[in-house]
């Protein structure tokens, strides 16, 4: 595991030091962990608890678990004695079990893994080592667990009955049968060890059914001697077992045994009989040397050729399997080997040796002897030059050294080794190649320097060489020979010059993006066969014409570049992908497309274009364009007629321009097209003719002026509509929607009203997002003063939306907030739980600490401990950003918090300039965790993944990759100003394709926060983004001018209704609130307010019923003494309810009050105030503070909710509904109402230790990455005021407000206000 840091070993040291009063000799086993044992573990940081599991407890859900009270200084020994067994056992990650050795320290081992994570304080080391959720990444076993079906690819055997040969001569006997290896041995029941065995090789012979004989095989042997043996089994279970397994034997080609995996210390002694093995495969497993299946007896095998020791922990190379002459493969990387014994010399057939991931420096000579060597790999060690023994192995073609400590070469090394032809010296220190002479190279071919810190490179006298990577140095300059130059990769650089000398007449890619060259080489001009040419993010000004006549060339990339426009074209041109974005070019050549006829993907967007060329004037046209980007130009209404001339189209992108109009006999010839793209426009209406596009299964077409929604729902296809942020006002839709629509976006239109019917049918839809009612509250109204949000989360190729995010306007208390988002890259399931749990968790973590270092930090640790099982295999990049106030500052300021692991990044817009919060954790991009993972020998792959899995080094999961991959979080604080605008999150795909002064620039000038998030993602989509991409936009409005104190002029919501000076902002159509579902502080039941038929003028009198007077508030800039209130409220929320059809999972009984039962998706308002009251009786308005009714003599604590709905006469009326009372929790770790809370709102006793496994089975399954709640109400649900009625009931109103306002100041002084929580669902 990593090694702790420094200050954890001296505080260690010194609570070893301390007096422990017999700590020592206090090793105690315990059924459970109480109030004593908690004491007991205060007195030192030294002492704490393991777990110990029984073996059943691997696979099955038994509580066999206890826990002992021990040391750090407690050996595995004794506590293997107390528990009575023979060894004591340790698991990481779910994965392989290892035995541990008498002297280890198994608290020790918790202590230090756990330090390792990133946790930093002894005391909440402790704390953390005693929580049982951490059996999910390291769990103490006092047997071996052992799935059934290692144990059966391990050896299979049994007494059954056994008939030898095909006929009917030989008579049934009891024999004991033996499937181990390759071959089926069977002796004697009685006397196996000593009577005669018969051994069948089964590597190409059969094994058939007995169709006369219930559960019976028949195991045939190979060859023209084959024997058979048919075997009768008891039960069908056992011969499913036996066929399972013999079938993978007979089907191999070769004698393979994999026994990989399996936390072996010895092979099975029956496997030595399988004398036919010739390769054997023991990766990942606890090999020891002696014992009589050690690795000293594998030399038993005759016909060994091939052996896999690797990830063994062996630490030495055995001497005897040096011995084993047959051996022609053998890999033994990843062992923590310093050196090899001169005795492998005598491996004089081996062809293939694998050394990598160990920290070897040098070689023996004898590794000279080994002539028929032609595969060494060296990587990721520790050597500083090239071994000499390297010239001596004359078949090697390949010096593989990636990942050492190289810092020089001297190339004339490479001359001494003419059998060399590749060179991968990738991720070493290299600073400089030298070369003693001017002697040329004719044997290297390919080479690559890759992440290394070369300035200057010049590899002229490499007269053969082929194929170059040098990607991520410092290049300035490049020298190269062209005689057999194919492929050149040297992006991310700062290249000024390339020089390749003679003209490449073979180069056939040529990729230097991202460097500083002013112009394409002219090589790179004559090169005769070039196909592919990529000069992105250069300094480009032109493009030769030469260039786009190549007629080689298929794929020219130079977009972010300053071309300001391409030459004119007087030759047909055979460019198939042609990407011209971000530059500056203002016009495209009149004959362009006539001339491009080849051209399927064309990409102009982020240009100044104001119209387009025509295609093929006067004749049929034979474009051939499929993929069009326009985004972000100058075009008009004119240029609608120019696409017609592309009747192949299937994928058009037009967004913000400046379209009024799209004509429809245009529209209605673009038949092929699939997906339309026309968001921030200002079209009024998408024409009928679009229902001619039958192939059309996407339409974006947010942010314009659309009142009349657009006949699309005929389609056959369509499957993504977004409609949001128009003008919207009614939808007519055919009775039946097409059964492939997934997703309707209708948020953002502030006029539309949707009948219920309308929500019927609209309820098979996987994912509706509309509109939330404003909110109606004073928490509400004072947050979005100061801050609101946007989210936008758009699907990429794969379908299946990989980001989740995470929203509070209103987090801890009525002037905090909480924004994250969680990237799973291609899983959905831990972005998902993290949506759900991280809120909750930075809520605990507040209570404890308020160093900012110290909650973000243990908020993500305890995350990642959180995840259990989902954990162990799956990561998601994540970023939280808190903003609070600054505890250390009297005047009330706000300060932001942010914390990230792997891609997910943030960004400040502070005077319309961006402030980059956030850290990249990839391999790429953050060079100290790449030399920290190296330094840990993990292998990074050619695509730069650590063991090929992410690329990512730090990450919250993917616990199996420990040490390599890390939850530790980057921590950044930074106090807010009037200066600061916005805050922008978004994951990998957004960032790799959008800048962050283009993201700023962007939208800094819209109001509307959802507006700004879609257009972003439109952006990354139209500049090439395929994958999903995420976006959250949080606009501020921090200052003077936004104080929220009712003694600066703020009217807080009363009688008169809300006034404020901040125009409140559409409701984001998924804020991403989805962790109140495990909330601690969350209620059972929500009211939820969809499409109301009723007309959106609030009457006076409405407002006087559902605003309720509360005490004096004060601002962040003015703040008051802190009391007892704890509030937390969300703006808005998408559910799911795919589990069940009223939203609950089968262990609820009933349905949620006042949510909707037809299992589909929609984005609802949640206003839920939990009030610790001392009535349990309802309250009516006005009464809440001074009045008779809110008082009662009974102390105990009470759940008070009110509930807003709006009935069909437009009245809101205040429902109470009471719950039964409970004792809240005094920890701060477990502060909660009535313990955890599942996704469903149901209640797990604090007692019992949640896993989040189940909580995730329990979230509803999110098939295109939003939360959903069922649509439609339901009659029963709708508290509605008969007409006659109404007078009366706001009489009765007007008296309690009345009555409120007359009580006396006394009475409410001397009545204490009641502690209030607003609660997420």
């Amino acid at each position: 595991s990593l090694p702790p840091p420094p200050t954890f070993w001296s505080a260690l040291g010194r609570a070893r030091n301390m007096k422990r009063n017999g700590s020592r000799n206090c090793l105690n086993r315990r059924s459970r962990f109480g109030s004593h044992e908690r004491d007991w573990l205060k007195e030192d940081v030294g002492r704490g608890c393991v777990y110990i599991y029984g073996a059943d407890s691997a696979t099955s859900m038994s509580s066999n678990v206890h826990l002992v009270l021990c040391t750090v200084d407690t050996l595995a020994s004794e506590i293997r004695d107390e528990e009575g067994r023979e060894n004591l056992y340790l698991q990481l990650h779910g994965d392989l079990v290892r035995r541990l050795e008498p002297a280890e320290k198994p608290l020790q081992i918790v202590y230090e893994y756990l330090a390792g994570l990133g946790f930093e304080d002894l005391v909440r080391i402790q704390e953390e080592a005693a929580n049982s959720d951490l059996s999910c990444m390291i769990r103490f076993y006092n047997e071996k667990p052992c799935q059934v079906e290692q144990l059966d690819r391990t050896l299979l055997s049994g007494v059954y009955n056994v008939r030898k040969g095909k006929t009917q001569l030989h008579k049934w006997a009891e024999r004991l049968v033996i499937l181990c290896g390759t071959c089926l041995i069977v002796s004697s029941a009685k006397d196996c060890h000593t009577g005669k065995m018969h051994i069948l090789p089964l590597v190409g012979g059969k094994v058939e059914e007995v169709k006369r004989r219930q559960h019976s095989l028949a195991f045939s042997s190979a060859g023209a001697q084959a024997q058979t043996y048919h075997v009768c089994f008891e039960t069908l279970s056992e011969y499913q077992r036996w066929h399972r397994q013999a079938s993978m034997v007979v089907s191999q080609r070769l004698s393979t045994v994999d026994l990989s995996c399996y936390s072996l210390e010895e092979v099975p002694e029956h496997l030595f009989y399988s004398q036919d093995i010739t390769y054997l495969n023991l990766r990942h497993n606890f090999m020891r040397l002696d014992g009589s299946g050690g690795l000293d007896s594998l030399c038993r095998f005759s016909q060994l050729k091939g052996l896999n020791l690797s990830h063994n922990m062996l630490g030495e190379l055995p001497i005897l399997l040096c011995e084993i002459s047959t051996l022609t493969e053998l890999n033994i990387s990843c062992n923590g080997l310093h050196h090899l014994p001169s005795q492998i010399g005598n491996l004089f057939n081996l062809q293939t040796l694998c050394l990598d991931g160990n920290f070897l420096t040098s070689l023996p000579e004898e590794l000279g002897n080994l002539q028929q060597l032609c595969s060494f790999r060296l990587s990721f060690n520790n050597f500083s030059e090239v071994p000499v023994v390297c010239g001596k192995l004359t078949a090697l073609d390949k010096l593989a050294m990636a990942g050492n400590q190289l810092e020089t070469l001297n190339l004339g090394v490479l001359n001494r080794m003419s059998h060399i032809r590749y060179v991968d010296l990738r991720l070493n220190h290299l600073r400089r190649l030298s070369v003693d002479s001017l002697e040329g190279n004719k044997s290297v071919t390919h080479m690559d320097l890759r992440d290394n810190q070369l300035t200057d490179l010049d590899l002229s006298f490499l007269g053969c060489l082929e194929q170059l990577h040098c990607e991520r140095n410092q290049l300035r300059e490049l020298t190269l020979s062209g005689f057999s130059l194919r492929a050149l990769y040297a992006s991310t650089n700062c290249l000024m010059t390339v020089n390749v000398y003679p003209v490449p007449s073979l180069l056939t890619c040529l990729e230097i993006s991202r460097n500083q060259l002013l112009c394409i080489p002219d090589w790179a001009c004559e090169a005769k066969k070039l196909e592919v040419l990529d000069m992105s993010y250069n300094l480009l000004t032109e493009l030769p014409s030469r260039t786009l006549s190549n007629l080689s060339l298929r794929k020219l990339m130079v977009g972010h570049n300053h071309v300001q426009s391409l030459p004119p074209l007087l030759e047909h041109i055979p460019l198939e992908v042609l990407d011209l974005q971000h530059n500056l070019i203002t016009k495209l050549p009149e004959m362009f497309f006539f001339k491009a006829l080849n051209l399927r993907y064309l990409n102009v967007s982020a240009n100044s274009l104001e119209s387009l060329p025509s295609v093929c004037p006067g004749e049929e046209s034979l474009s051939v364009l499929q993929l069009l980007y326009l985004t972000n130009n100058n075009l008009t209404d004119l240029c609608i007629p120019d696409l017609v001339g592309h009747p192949n189209l299937r994928v058009l992108h037009l967004a913000i321009n400046q379209l009024q109009t799209f004509p429809a006999s245009k529209l209605s010839k673009l038949e092929q097209l699939e997906e339309l793209n026309l968001s921030g426009n200002k079209l009024k209406t998408i024409p009928t003719t679009i229902a001619n596009c039958k192939q059309l299964h996407t339409l974006i077409a947010h942010s314009n002026e659309i009142s009349i929604f657009p006949e699309i729902l005929h389609l056959p296809r369509i499957q993504f509509v977004d409609l949001s942020c128009n003008e919207l006002t009614e939808i007519v839709i055919p009775e039946m929607l097409p059964a492939t629509l997934q997703e309707l976006d209708l948020t953002g239109n502030t006029n539309l009203v949707l009948e219920h019917k309308t929500l019927d049918i609209f309820s098979h839809i996987s994912t509706l997002k509309i509109d939330a009612k404003p909110s109606l509250t004073a928490d509400s109204a004072l947050s979005s003063t100061l801050w609101n949000h946007g989210l936008a989360e758009m699907a990429g190729q794969r379908n299946k939306l990989c980001v989740s995010a995470l929203a509070l306007g209103s987090f801890a208390d009525s002037v905090e907030a909480m924004y994250g988002m969680f990237d799973g890259d291609k899983n959905e399931e831990l972005p998902r739980l993290l949506q759900c749990t991280m809120a909750d968790v930075l809520l605990e973590e507040v209570q404890q600490s308020n160093i900012d270092s110290v909650f973000m930090s243990n908020t993500f640790l305890v995350s990642h401990r959180k995840l259990g099982m989902a954990g162990q295999k799956l990561g998601s990049s994540a970023v939280l950003c808190y903003i609070r106030h600054d505890a250390t500052d009297l005047t009330g300021s706000f300060t932001l918090t942010l914390a990230n692991v792997g891609t997910c990044q943030a960004i400040l817009c502070r005077s319309g300039k961006p402030l980059l919060l956030s850290k990249v954790f990839s391999l790429e991009q953050y060079p100290e965790e790449a030399r920290r993972v190296k330094e840990q020998k993990a292998i990074i792959t050619e695509d730069n993944k650590v063991n090929g899995v992410t690329c990512c080094t730090r990450m919250l999961g993917c616990t199996y990759l420990h040490p390599w991959i890390l939850p530790k979080p980057h921590v950044y604080s930074i106090p807010l100003t009037v200066e600061d605008e916005m805050l922008l999150l978004g994951n990998k795909a957004l960032w790799e394709h959008l800048s962050y002064t283009e993201a700023v620039t962007a939208v800094r000038h819209l109001h509307d926060p959802l507006a700004a998030a879609k257009k972003v993602c439109t952006l990354a989509q139209s500049y090439g983004c395929q994958d999903n991409v995420g976006a959250m936009v949080v606009c501020l409005n921090i200052g003077e001018d936004s104080c929220t104190c009712e003694v600066h002029g703020l009217t807080l919501p009363g009688p008169g209704g809300i006034i404020s000076t901040a125009k409140a902002a559409t409701p984001s159509s998924s804020s991403g609130i989805a962790s109140e579902f495990s909330s601690e502080l969350s209620a059972s039941e929500v009211s939820s307010e969809v499409g109301s038929t009723a007309s959106d003028e609030h009457s006076g009198t409405g407002l006087d019923a559902g605003l309720v007077p509360r005490p004096e508030r004060r601002c962040s800039l003015h703040p008051v003494p802190p009391f007892s209130i704890f509030q937390r409220q969300p703006s808005c929320a998408t559910f799911s309810s795919n589990q069940s059809d009223n939203g609950l999972d089968s262990d609820d009984e009933q349905p949620v009050e006042g949510v909707m039962t037809n299992g589909s998706k929609v984005e609802v308002e949640v206003d839920i105030h939990c009030c610790q009251g001392k009535s349990l009786e309802p309250v009516p308005p006005g009464a809440e503070e001074g009045s008779p009714a809110a008082s009662s003599e009974d102390d105990s604590g009470g759940l008070f909710f009110r509930i807003w709905r709006q009935n069909s006469m437009n009245s809101n009326i205040l429902l109470a509904g009471t719950k039964e009372t409970c004792e809240l929790q005094k920890s701060p770790s477990t502060c909660c109402l009535y313990g955890k809370k599942l996704s469903n709102g149901s209640i797990v006793p604090l007692e019992e230790s949640l896993n989040l496994i189940e909580v995730a089975t329990e979230v509803p399954k999110k098939k295109t990455g939003y939360f959903a709640a069922p649509t439609q109400l339901e009659p029963e649900d709708r508290f509605v005021v008969p007409p006659d009625l109404q007078e009366e009931v706001k009489e009765q109103i007007k008296q309690h407000h009345e009555s409120g306002a007359k009580q006396e100041p006394s009475k409410k002084a001397a009545m204490a206000p009641p502690d209030e929580f607003d609660t997420a669902l």
